[in-house]
């Protein structure tokens, strides 16, 4: 299984990258009193490994597991050739396989950040199918959209703290693949019981999304 590991065996991974940047986050505010108000939770961390966000989950007593799915759907051994004369395609179900296969857990609580934006079009409606197979009913999960296009958008790590603000790291020089209104987040979310939407001041939507 790749680019996936529990806080017991993982050790602390080094988190590369510039300067990291604050950034009030409503969603993570009210996903951060969950937590603090919960015992023993399994939390599955979708973005580049942070060993801020591992000890921090683990102090609070919860088990944290990490899946960096930009970094893995970037890679070119996932495109398959199609029929003579047809188009290469991405080879989901190799990749879901290899990443998303959890051996059985259910998880409590997802954090997504803005791996969807990041991710190929094939991909979208399978990644969210697999996280409401794996969230427990009534689990949560807070994702971030970008709202509008911008060509100097950075891939970037997210970096939990105790207080209502995430600290914003780059990452990687991945490209900006979508940016969605918020009736095609809706879309995305059609298997979910609820969702609401944060305002936030910069590009990025919050969503808290419950299974």
């Amino acid at each position: 299984m790749r680019n996936l590991f529990s806080s017991d065996t993982a050790g602390s991974p080094h988190d590369a990258g510039g300067d990291r940047i604050p950034r009030h986050s409503s969603g993570w505010q009210e996903l951060l009193q969950h937590l603090s108000t919960q015992e023993s939770l399994r939390v599955l961390d979708i973005g580049p490994t942070s060993s801020t966000n591992i000890n921090y989950i683990t102090s609070l007593g919860h088990s944290i597991y990490m899946a960096n799915l930009v970094e893995e759907a970037a890679k070119p051994e996932w495109m398959v050739p199609g029929e003579p004369g047809a188009p290469t395609r991405f080879n989901v179900d190799g990749f879901l396989a290899a990443n998303l296969n959890f051996s059985g857990r259910i998880f409590d609580v997802v954090i997504l950040w803005d791996t969807a934006d990041y991710l190929p079009e094939p991909l979208l409606a399978p990644v969210f199918t697999r996280i409401h197979e794996v969230l427990q009913p009534g689990g949560l999960m807070l994702a971030f959209f970008h709202a509008a296009a911008d060509p100097e958008a950075s891939f970037h790590r997210y970096h939990l703290t105790d207080t209502d603000v995430i600290e914003m790291q780059r990452a990687g020089s991945y490209p900006l693949l979508h940016v969605y209104t918020n009736r095609k987040i809706e879309n995305m979310l059609t298997e979910f019981s609820n969702y609401r939407f944060f305002l936030a001041k910069d590009s990025l939507r919050e969503v808290i999304i419950t299974r």
